[in-house]
Protein backbone atom coordinates (compact mmCIF):
# COMPACT_ATOMS: atom_id res chain seq x y z
CA UNK A 1 0.00 0.00 0.00
CA UNK A 2 1.15 3.67 -0.76
CA UNK A 3 0.22 6.01 1.89
CA UNK A 4 0.80 9.87 1.80
CA UNK A 5 0.41 11.39 4.70
CA UNK A 6 -0.18 15.08 4.90
CA UNK A 7 0.61 16.76 7.82
CA UNK A 8 3.27 14.39 8.96
CA UNK A 9 3.64 15.82 12.76
CA UNK A 10 3.48 14.55 16.01
CA UNK A 11 1.07 11.52 14.86
CA UNK A 12 2.36 11.35 11.87
CA UNK A 13 5.57 10.61 12.30
CA UNK A 14 4.67 7.78 14.16
CA UNK A 15 1.97 6.44 11.50
CA UNK A 16 4.98 6.44 9.09
CA UNK A 17 7.41 4.40 11.00
CA UNK A 18 4.59 2.09 11.83
CA UNK A 19 3.39 2.00 8.11
CA UNK A 20 7.15 1.41 6.75
CA UNK A 21 7.81 -1.60 9.55
CA UNK A 22 4.75 -3.20 8.27
CA UNK A 23 6.80 -3.04 4.58
CA UNK A 24 4.40 -0.07 3.29
CA UNK A 25 5.38 2.66 0.99
CA UNK A 26 4.99 5.99 2.59
CA UNK A 27 5.31 9.62 1.72
CA UNK A 28 5.13 12.20 4.31
CA UNK A 29 4.55 15.80 3.79
CA UNK A 30 6.02 18.97 5.86
CA UNK A 31 6.46 22.38 5.13
CA UNK A 32 9.94 23.39 6.80
CA UNK A 33 13.07 21.94 6.44
CA UNK A 34 13.38 21.14 9.67
CA UNK A 35 10.11 18.86 9.27
CA UNK A 36 11.17 17.28 6.27
CA UNK A 37 14.59 16.00 8.18
CA UNK A 38 11.93 14.78 10.67
CA UNK A 39 10.04 12.55 7.88
CA UNK A 40 13.19 10.80 6.23
CA UNK A 41 14.49 9.89 10.05
CA UNK A 42 11.35 7.38 9.92
CA UNK A 43 12.61 5.67 6.38
CA UNK A 44 9.54 7.75 4.54
CA UNK A 45 10.28 9.97 1.34
CA UNK A 46 9.87 13.63 2.53
CA UNK A 47 7.68 15.90 0.34
CA UNK A 48 7.90 19.84 0.35
CA UNK A 49 4.29 20.92 0.21
CA UNK A 50 1.40 23.44 2.50
CA UNK A 51 -1.93 22.46 2.06
CA UNK A 52 -2.99 26.08 2.60
CA UNK A 53 -1.08 26.40 -0.67
CA UNK A 54 -3.19 24.61 -3.91
CA UNK A 55 -0.38 25.22 -6.00
CA UNK A 56 2.15 23.56 -3.51
CA UNK A 57 0.01 20.17 -3.89
CA UNK A 58 1.12 19.22 -7.07
CA UNK A 59 4.19 17.34 -6.29
CA UNK A 60 2.11 14.84 -4.41
CA UNK A 61 2.15 11.56 -5.60
CA UNK A 62 -0.53 9.50 -6.53
CA UNK A 63 -1.50 7.25 -3.68
CA UNK A 64 -3.76 4.67 -2.46
CA UNK A 65 -4.70 6.38 1.06
CA UNK A 66 -3.86 9.89 2.04
CA UNK A 67 -3.76 10.77 5.71
CA UNK A 68 -4.98 14.32 6.52
CA UNK A 69 -3.09 14.98 9.49
CA UNK A 70 -1.90 18.57 9.98
CA UNK A 71 -1.73 21.08 12.59
CA UNK A 72 -2.60 24.94 13.13
CA UNK A 73 -0.12 24.59 15.72
CA UNK A 74 -2.93 25.87 18.47
CA UNK A 75 -3.80 29.12 17.33
CA UNK A 76 -7.26 30.58 16.71
CA UNK A 77 -10.40 29.25 14.72
CA UNK A 78 -9.22 31.28 11.95
CA UNK A 79 -6.27 29.92 11.32
CA UNK A 80 -7.64 26.62 12.06
CA UNK A 81 -9.97 27.00 9.23
CA UNK A 82 -7.37 27.51 6.73
CA UNK A 83 -6.04 24.25 7.91
CA UNK A 84 -8.06 21.76 8.64
CA UNK A 85 -11.09 22.92 6.32
CA UNK A 86 -9.68 25.04 3.29
CA UNK A 87 -6.20 23.05 3.37
CA UNK A 88 -8.34 19.48 3.66
CA UNK A 89 -10.16 21.14 0.89
CA UNK A 90 -7.31 21.41 -1.23
CA UNK A 91 -5.72 18.36 -1.03
CA UNK A 92 -9.10 16.91 -1.83
CA UNK A 93 -9.32 18.99 -5.03
CA UNK A 94 -5.85 18.16 -5.69
CA UNK A 95 -6.20 14.73 -5.83
CA UNK A 96 -9.99 14.18 -6.91
CA UNK A 97 -8.91 16.08 -10.11
CA UNK A 98 -6.21 13.36 -11.01
CA UNK A 99 -7.12 10.11 -13.31
CA UNK A 100 -5.57 7.88 -10.64
CA UNK A 101 -7.65 9.14 -7.29
CA UNK A 102 -6.83 7.39 -3.97
CA UNK A 103 -9.42 5.34 -2.57
CA UNK A 104 -9.82 6.60 0.80
CA UNK A 105 -8.79 9.44 3.18
CA UNK A 106 -8.31 9.73 6.64
CA UNK A 107 -8.73 12.97 8.39
CA UNK A 108 -7.77 13.37 11.98
CA UNK A 109 -10.63 15.40 14.18
CA UNK A 110 -10.99 16.07 17.86
CA UNK A 111 -13.47 14.40 20.29
CA UNK A 112 -13.90 18.13 21.18
CA UNK A 113 -16.92 18.08 18.32
CA UNK A 114 -18.98 16.47 21.00
CA UNK A 115 -19.17 19.44 23.24
CA UNK A 116 -20.38 19.09 26.74
CA UNK A 117 -22.27 15.90 28.00
CA UNK A 118 -22.48 16.46 31.94
CA UNK A 119 -19.73 13.43 32.41
CA UNK A 120 -22.10 11.22 30.40
CA UNK A 121 -20.62 8.20 27.96
CA UNK A 122 -20.20 9.72 24.14
CA UNK A 123 -19.69 7.44 21.36
CA UNK A 124 -20.10 7.51 17.43
CA UNK A 125 -23.69 7.94 17.26
CA UNK A 126 -23.86 10.85 19.79
CA UNK A 127 -24.71 14.07 17.94
CA UNK A 128 -22.25 16.74 17.31
CA UNK A 129 -22.50 20.32 19.78
CA UNK A 130 -19.27 22.04 19.21
CA UNK A 131 -19.20 24.79 21.31
CA UNK A 132 -16.33 26.94 20.58
CA UNK A 133 -15.26 28.75 17.25
CA UNK A 134 -12.35 26.34 16.75
CA UNK A 135 -14.53 22.67 17.62
CA UNK A 136 -17.20 24.45 14.95
CA UNK A 137 -14.29 24.16 12.46
CA UNK A 138 -13.14 21.12 13.22
CA UNK A 139 -17.20 19.71 12.60
CA UNK A 140 -17.40 21.13 9.71
CA UNK A 141 -14.15 20.14 8.38
CA UNK A 142 -15.65 16.32 9.29
CA UNK A 143 -18.22 17.37 6.52
CA UNK A 144 -15.55 18.35 3.99
CA UNK A 145 -13.71 14.89 4.98
CA UNK A 146 -17.00 12.39 4.19
CA UNK A 147 -18.89 14.75 1.48
CA UNK A 148 -16.96 16.50 -0.60
CA UNK A 149 -14.31 13.80 -0.85
CA UNK A 150 -17.07 11.52 -1.41
CA UNK A 151 -17.97 13.81 -4.50
CA UNK A 152 -14.59 12.68 -6.37
CA UNK A 153 -15.49 9.03 -5.13
CA UNK A 154 -12.78 9.00 -2.49
CA UNK A 155 -14.56 7.38 0.69
CA UNK A 156 -13.63 10.02 3.85
CA UNK A 157 -12.95 8.31 7.18
CA UNK A 158 -12.91 10.68 10.58
CA UNK A 159 -10.92 9.71 13.55
CA UNK A 160 -11.90 11.87 16.26
CA UNK A 161 -8.96 11.91 18.82
CA UNK A 162 -9.15 12.19 22.84
CA UNK A 163 -6.76 13.97 24.79
CA UNK A 164 -3.29 13.00 23.13
CA UNK A 165 -0.11 12.15 25.08
CA UNK A 166 3.01 10.59 25.31
CA UNK A 167 6.88 11.33 24.22
CA UNK A 168 7.11 15.55 24.68
CA UNK A 169 3.73 15.43 25.60
CA UNK A 170 3.44 13.61 29.36
CA UNK A 171 2.68 17.07 30.98
CA UNK A 172 3.61 15.36 33.70
CA UNK A 173 4.15 18.40 36.22
CA UNK A 174 1.23 19.98 35.31
CA UNK A 175 -0.71 17.24 37.35
CA UNK A 176 1.28 16.58 40.33
CA UNK A 177 2.38 20.43 41.13
CA UNK A 178 -1.54 21.22 40.82
CA UNK A 179 -3.38 22.89 41.49
CA UNK A 180 -5.42 20.45 39.58
CA UNK A 181 -9.35 21.36 37.90
CA UNK A 182 -12.12 18.44 38.37
CA UNK A 183 -13.49 16.76 35.18
CA UNK A 184 -12.77 13.92 33.38
CA UNK A 185 -9.69 12.86 31.01
CA UNK A 186 -9.91 11.15 27.95
CA UNK A 187 -6.98 9.93 26.40
CA UNK A 188 -5.10 7.78 24.14
CA UNK A 189 -0.91 7.50 23.98
CA UNK A 190 0.89 8.74 20.60
CA UNK A 191 1.75 5.43 19.29
CA UNK A 192 -1.96 4.11 19.19
CA UNK A 193 -3.43 7.32 18.19
CA UNK A 194 -1.37 6.15 15.36
CA UNK A 195 -1.98 2.22 15.69
CA UNK A 196 -5.41 3.23 14.93
CA UNK A 197 -4.81 4.46 11.47
CA UNK A 198 -2.20 1.87 10.71
CA UNK A 199 -5.30 -0.48 11.62
CA UNK A 200 -7.94 1.21 9.37
CA UNK A 201 -5.88 1.10 6.62
CA UNK A 202 -4.61 -2.58 6.61
CA UNK A 203 -7.58 -4.12 7.54
CA UNK A 204 -9.41 -1.89 5.02
CA UNK A 205 -12.12 -0.33 7.67
CA UNK A 206 -14.40 2.39 8.64
CA UNK A 207 -14.94 3.23 4.87
CA UNK A 208 -17.23 6.52 4.83
CA UNK A 209 -17.55 6.14 8.44
CA UNK A 210 -16.34 7.13 11.73
CA UNK A 211 -14.02 6.09 14.62
CA UNK A 212 -13.69 7.60 18.34
CA UNK A 213 -10.39 7.25 19.31
CA UNK A 214 -9.92 6.83 23.00
CA UNK A 215 -8.62 4.38 25.28
CA UNK A 216 -10.13 2.05 28.04
CA UNK A 217 -10.65 3.95 30.70
CA UNK A 218 -11.81 7.55 30.70
CA UNK A 219 -10.65 8.70 34.64
CA UNK A 220 -11.50 11.64 37.02
CA UNK A 221 -8.37 14.11 37.05
CA UNK A 222 -8.56 14.36 40.77
CA UNK A 223 -8.21 10.38 40.77
CA UNK A 224 -5.14 10.32 38.16
CA UNK A 225 -3.66 13.36 39.76
CA UNK A 226 -3.14 11.29 43.04
CA UNK A 227 -2.99 7.90 41.63
CA UNK A 228 0.44 9.44 39.04
CA UNK A 229 2.03 11.69 42.20
CA UNK A 230 1.74 8.18 44.18
CA UNK A 231 3.90 6.45 41.38
CA UNK A 232 6.01 9.22 41.55
CA UNK A 233 6.86 9.23 44.79
CA UNK A 234 5.54 12.84 45.58
CA UNK A 235 2.82 14.66 47.88
CA UNK A 236 -0.88 14.74 45.75
CA UNK A 237 -1.56 17.60 44.36
CA UNK A 238 -3.96 20.70 45.89
CA UNK A 239 -7.25 19.72 44.05
CA UNK A 240 -10.16 22.74 42.99
CA UNK A 241 -13.73 22.47 41.64
CA UNK A 242 -14.41 24.00 38.39
CA UNK A 243 -16.50 26.57 40.17
CA UNK A 244 -13.32 27.64 42.02
CA UNK A 245 -11.23 27.93 38.84
CA UNK A 246 -13.77 30.01 36.94
CA UNK A 247 -14.32 32.05 40.04
CA UNK A 248 -10.56 33.24 39.67
CA UNK A 249 -11.63 35.25 36.64
CA UNK A 250 -8.71 34.76 34.89
CA UNK A 251 -9.96 32.36 32.51
CA UNK A 252 -10.30 33.47 28.74
CA UNK A 253 -13.79 32.32 27.36
CA UNK A 254 -12.58 29.51 25.46
CA UNK A 255 -10.55 28.46 28.44
CA UNK A 256 -13.44 28.47 30.87
CA UNK A 257 -15.61 26.35 28.02
CA UNK A 258 -13.31 23.76 28.09
CA UNK A 259 -13.58 23.39 32.05
CA UNK A 260 -17.32 23.70 31.66
CA UNK A 261 -16.82 20.38 29.01
CA UNK A 262 -17.31 17.30 30.64
CA UNK A 263 -17.84 14.03 29.54
CA UNK A 264 -16.83 10.43 28.87
CA UNK A 265 -15.55 8.58 25.66
CA UNK A 266 -16.37 5.04 24.45
CA UNK A 267 -13.93 2.95 22.56
CA UNK A 268 -16.66 0.24 22.31
CA UNK A 269 -16.55 0.66 18.26
CA UNK A 270 -12.77 0.38 17.97
CA UNK A 271 -12.66 -2.42 20.24
CA UNK A 272 -16.00 -4.23 18.54
CA UNK A 273 -13.23 -3.52 14.81
CA UNK A 274 -10.47 -5.61 16.41
CA UNK A 275 -7.72 -2.69 17.48
CA UNK A 276 -5.16 -4.05 20.21
CA UNK A 277 -4.13 -1.18 22.17
CA UNK A 278 -0.46 -0.93 23.17
CA UNK A 279 -1.56 1.30 26.11
CA UNK A 280 -4.77 0.29 26.99
CA UNK A 281 -5.09 2.94 29.80
CA UNK A 282 -2.96 6.02 31.49
CA UNK A 283 -1.28 3.10 33.94
CA UNK A 284 0.68 1.70 30.89
CA UNK A 285 0.94 4.59 28.53
CA UNK A 286 2.16 6.66 31.50
CA UNK A 287 5.28 4.39 32.92
CA UNK A 288 8.24 5.86 30.78
CA UNK A 289 7.36 9.56 31.75
CA UNK A 290 7.17 8.01 35.86
CA UNK A 291 10.34 5.86 35.31
CA UNK A 292 12.00 8.67 33.71
CA UNK A 293 10.51 11.66 36.41
CA UNK A 294 12.19 8.97 39.19
CA UNK A 295 15.68 9.19 37.73
CA UNK A 296 15.37 12.82 37.62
Amino acid sequence: MHVTIVGCGYIGLELARQLREDGHDVVGVRRSQEGLDAVKMTGARAVAADATDPDSLTVLPDTDAVVFAASSGGRGADAARAVYVEGLRNVIREYGDRTERPDRLVYTSSTGVYGDHEGDWVDESTPLDPQTEKTRVLAEAERVAHEEASEYGIDGTVVRYAGLYGPNRYRLHRYIEGPVTEGYLNMIHRDDAAGVVRFLLEADLAHDDVVLAVDDEPVDKWTFADWLADECGVDRPEKRTKAERIAAGDLSTPAKRRIETSKRCSNERLRELGYEFRFPTYREGYCAAIEGFRVE
